[in-house]
C-alpha cells in the first residue's frame, strides 16, 4: 500500500508552530491565574488578617492603659521600682569607707606617748583618692610630726587571689593651715589639716577586709618621731679647686 503525504512540509511547520503557541498561551494564562491568586491571598492577609491583628493589639493596648491608669501613683511605683532594680548594682560598687576608722585607731598615736592628737574634721574626697585630717595637738610640733611619720611608716595588708598583699597605706602626705590655738579647756595645741593620697585597695569592695600595719612601731615612743624628716641630709661634698 502506498501512502502519499498531500501536506507540504510547510504546512506542517505552520501546524507545529501553531500548536507550539497554543501551548506557550495555556501556560501563561495558567500563571497568570496562580500569579493572581496568590496577589489575592495576600490582599486578604494584609487587609483581612493584619487589620484584625492590629485591631486586637490596639484594644490590648487600651486594656493594658486603663490597667495602669488605675494604679494610684503609678509613677511613683515605677520610679521605686527602677531604684530596686540597681540595688544591687549599687551595693556592689558601694565603697567601704568605714575603713577610715580603722585608719585612724591605728595611725593616731596613745595619749601616754606625749604625741596625743585629735580629729576634729575628717574628709574622704574619692574622685581624688585622698583623705583629709583637720585636727589638734596639745605636743605642739613634734606631736604633728611624729602623727605624719606614723601615717608614711603604716601600711595595709590584704589578700588578693588568695596571696597577701602589702601596699603604703599614704603617699603625697602634705600639712597645711599649721597654727597655734586654744582648745575648749584652754589649753594651748597646734591646729593643722594634714592629707594624704591613698591606694584603691583601701576602700576597694572588692578586697574583703584590710589589716593597718605600724612599721615604725618600735620608734613610736622614742625622740626619732618628733623630729622632722626634712632636718636629716647627705653630707655636703667636697668641692675641688675651692679655697
Amino acid at each position: 500500500m502506498i501512502e502519499i503525504n498531500l501536506i507540504p512540509d510547510v504546512k506542517q511547520e505552520l501546524i507545529r508552530a501553531q500548536h507550539i503557541r497554543s501551548i506557550v498561551i495555556s501556560v501563561s494564562i495558567v500563571a497568570g491565574l496562580i500569579s493572581m491568586g496568590i496577589v489575592a491571598l495576600l490582599a486578604v492577609y494584609v487587609f483581612g488578617v493584619q487589620a484584625v491583628r492590629s485591631g486586637l493589639d490596639d484594644e490590648a493596648i487600651k486594656t493594658g492603659s486603663a490597667q495602669l491608669a488605675g494604679v494610684e501613683d503609678l509613677s511613683k511605683v515605677l520610679t521605686i521600682q527602677n531604684q530596686l532594680s540597681k540595688i544591687s548594682e549599687l551595693n556592689d560598687q558601694k565603697k567601704i569607707d568605714s575603713r577610715v576608722f580603722d585608719v585612724l585607731a591605728a595611725v593616731i598615736p596613745p595619749p601616754a606617748s606625749g604625741n596625743n592628737v585629735q580629729v576634729s574634721n575628717l574628709l574622704i574626697d574619692a574622685a581624688t583618692s585622698k583623705i583629709s585630717v583637720e585636727g589638734q595637738a596639745a605636743g605642739g610640733y613634734s606631736a604633728l610630726e611624729a602623727f605624719k611619720k606614723t601615717i608614711d611608716g603604716a601600711v595595709i595588708t590584704y589578700k588578693q587571689n588568695d596571696e597577701d598583699q602589702d601596699t603604703k597605706l599614704a603617699a603625697d602626705i602634705s600639712t597645711t593651715d599649721v597654727s597655734y590655738g586654744e582648745d575648749s579647756t584652754g589649753i594651748k595645741v597646734l591646729r593643722f589639716t594634714l592629707s594624704f593620697t591613698y591606694p584603691e585597695q583601701l576602700f576597694s569592695p572588692t578586697v574583703p577586709a584590710i589589716v593597718v600595719k605600724l612599721t615604725n612601731v618600735g620608734n613610736v615612743t622614742d625622740s626619732y618621731l618628733g623630729i622632722p624628716k626634712s632636718i636629716f641630709v647627705e653630707r655636703a661634698k667636697d668641692t675641688t679647686g675651692g679655697q
